[in-house]
């Protein structure tokens, strides 16, 4: 994968900036795993995914970034990544020391001038920067911030059965905002619901039962932040292609299917999660499915 870029990739939407922070490329190996009915058979009868969406033995690209944006004057962080430091099961998201605080800052979100952070759901590569260690213990990264994820989200794993890697994980990312009183809890009926000015949650289900996209608009541009319910572009081409950790499939595929339904032949801007650089672009029909037209940063 190409090195990620010495600035912060950015795209306009109408009065609105958002911002890509990168954090790290996933290792070719992730698209396997993840994505397993991504061969790379079903790879080359696309070759719009190469060379920046696949390589050319067919192994899926994928990043871990966040996506920031200001709305007047609110800062705003959607999702977290992995973090630092962190023990982690998964031995290429174990112990990282990236730079991302200083991509963050550099572009303009310093940690204690953050003032929303939006969890499009709470899986260990959206949550890992919630939280620092500092002095003996994980405590939160933006101290005067509020966290956002919804309350089916919050439920859906209060009741769950957890291993530990994931227990470790609630334990350092996710109970000390709550510990701190930062966490928020969010209803987010089926249209949606407005968390800030041109900034709206989308409900997403099936990845997990309470994941969330988030919607941009501005000027009478859309952009639509994809969370887990689109992994990589392979999907616009099959969506029928599952995450091998989607909590219900049937309804995963069911939201992917309606959603790039609504969004294509549309100028909505797609910005995946975990989309490799461009990372964004608009959803066309082609065939029985659809492709990604890029758009690169500005």
């Amino acid at each position: 994968m190409p090195a990620f870029s010495d600035t912060t990739p950015a795209w306009t939407v109408g009065d609105l900036t958002v911002r890509r922070i990168d954090e790290v490329a996933f290792p070719a190996q992730t698209g396997r795993w993840l994505l397993p009915d991504a061969t790379p058979e079903v790879v080359a009868q696309a070759p719009w995914l190469r060379p920046d969406f696949a390589d050319d033995a067919g192994a899926l690209r994928l990043a871990g970034h966040s996506f920031a944006v200001e709305v007047q004057g609110l800062r705003i962080v959607i999702d977290t990544g992995i973090g630092n430091g962190k023990p982690r099961a998964n031995p290429a998201w174990h112990d990282l020391d990236t730079d991302y605080l200083q991509r963050l800052t550099a572009a303009g979100f310093a940690p204690e001038e953050v003032d929303l952070v939006v969890l499009t759901h709470l899986h260990t590569d959206h949550v890992g920067w919630n939280t620092r260690y500092d002095q003996g213990s994980w405590v939160p990264t933006f101290p005067r911030a509020r966290y956002l994820t919804s309350r089916a989200e919050w439920d859906h794993w209060a009741g769950a059965e957890m291993d530990e890697a994931r227990r470790q994980m609630f334990r350092d990312s996710v109970h000390p905002i709550r510990d701190a009183g930062l966490l928020d809890l969010v209803e987010v009926p089926a249209e949606g619901t407005d968390i800030a000015l041109g900034v709206r949650l989308l409900p997403t289900p099936g990845h997990t039962p309470g994941q969330v996209a988030v919607e941009l608009r501005s000027g009478g541009q859309t952009a639509l932040i994809t969370g887990d319910c689109i992994h990589h572009p392979v999907q616009l081409l099959r969506p029928a292609i599952g995450s091998c950790v989607d909590v219900d499939p049937v309804q995963a595929e069911h939201t992917r299917r309606a959603l790039l339904t609504s969004l294509a032949g549309t100028d909505t801007l797609l910005l995946g999660s975990h989309f490799p650089p461009p990372t964004a672009g608009r959803v066309i029909p082609e065939g029985d499915g659809y492709r990604l037209l890029s758009v690169a940063p500005e």
